[in-house]
């Protein structure tokens, strides 16, 4: 078991922090132990095939071409498998995590489900604070790889309770919300970015016009930004968020930190309640605020459109692009729009795909599937 340095006052570290991560100055962690944990994810990494990247024609808007990144076709089934894997790398090799650490996340529910596997990978023991209310088949997904949950009736504790597991057992708290945007590695290494820009080199328009996606942490917007800033790539990012969410507001008044009380967004993983550290507004080119009812309208419209069921952030990211595309043809503007397809609709079919509970939560979505249908050319 690793051995615990006793921190002294001429640490160069704030004393919180280091307690909190159990830092050492030394290898108090078995290298031996580190280096199999590394070797055992980036193996799992070999073995997996890069997502794929699907073409939608747009019959209403010659000119311009939709590609959706299909995320769901992780091992985990969602976009935050890739995050998962990053924050494990990052932590190993910062040696926050050793053989018998137990590894706690703060989550709406996808980020546990992929760290989730990974802890079972590695051996460790996982728990997952996530809001009372998250959807069901994520909770069976965390217990089916392992982990373990912890419930909290307001989402707005969960940053809370997971610190505070994190002391009770002398685990690791992940803290995915301060730490996204910096455990990728923007620049490349096959990161989201530079894999959407690889399967892009034949298109009839390789640089996208526009890469929407949405924000749950960040972490996604800040690569994808700074990887388009550093290929100097002409491609503009904008970020589709929950009307109910803080970053859009943020954006518009770098004065708004948090939403009032009773504010929350229907749409799981995308939209918070207070502004993340791992949210970098700067490079960020525009964002649109979108309606629950938008992103479920256009999470059912692409679904049939598909033939198979999508998640609601996707629905959100869709209806930015269809904005998006609008705006680029009244301009007469060619060229291509990419988003991200997040997650399958599968974990979602007790409530987004379930009409009385969309009846009860007040989420009148059809209007904004026949909508979308009609920009899909599907209606």
């Amino acid at each position: 078991m690793a051995r615990l340095v006793k921190l002294r006052s001429t640490c160069p570290f704030p004393p919180d922090r280091c307690k909190r991560r159990r830092m050492t100055h030394g290898t108090d962690i078995d290298r031996r132990w580190l280096t199999e944990a590394v070797r055992r994810i980036e193996a799992d990494y070999n073995r997996s095939a890069d997502t794929h990247l699907i073409r939608l024609e747009l019959p209403r808007f010659p000119g311009i071409t939709l590609y959706l990144k299909d995320e769901s076709s992780h091992p985990t089934g969602s976009l935050k498998h890739r995050l998962a894997r990053s924050l494990f790398l990052y932590a190993l090799c910062n040696a926050w995590i050793g053989p018998r650490t137990t590894v706690i996340e703060a989550s709406s529910g996808s980020t546990a489900v992929s760290e989730a596997y990974f802890a079972r990978m590695l051996g460790l023991r996982f728990i997952a604070v996530v809001p009372a209310q998250t959807a069901a088949p994520k909770l069976d997904a965390i217990r089916f790889y392992g982990g373990e949950i912890h419930a909290v009736d307001d989402p707005r504790t969960v940053y809370a309770a997971a610190q505070r597991l994190a002391a009770e057992t002398g685990g690791h708290y992940m803290d995915q919300f301060t730490y996204a945007e910096r455990a990728t590695d923007w620049r490349g290494n096959n990161n989201i970015a530079e894999s959407i820009f690889a399967q892009m080199a034949e298109e009839e328009y390789p640089v996208p016009r526009w890469v929407v996606c949405g924000a749950g942490t960040g972490g996604t917007s800040a690569t994808i930004g700074r990887f388009i800033r550093y290929q100097r790539h002409a491609t503009r990012l904008c970020v589709a968020d929950p009307v109910h969410s803080v970053f859009h507001r943020h954006f518009a008044d770098p004065g708004v930190v948090a939403l009032p009380d009773g504010c929350a967004s229907r749409v799981e993983g995308i939209g918070r309640p207070r502004l993340e550290p791992s949210f970098i507004p700067s490079v960020i080119d525009r964002m649109i605020a979108v309606e629950d009812a938008a992103s479920l309208g256009a999470m059912r419209a692409l679904s049939d459109r598909l033939g198979r069921s999508v998640g609601g952030s996707t629905g959100t990211n869709l209806h930015a692009c269809a904005q998006l595309a609008g705006e680029m043809a009244a301009a007469g503007e060619q060229g291509s729009i990419v988003t991200l397809l997040c997650d399958g609709g599968d974990r979602y079919a007790c409530t987004y795909y379930d009409d009385a509970w969309c009846a009860t939560h007040g989420v009148a979505w059809s209007e904004a599937a026949a909508a979308m249908r009609g920009f899909l050319g599907a209606g």
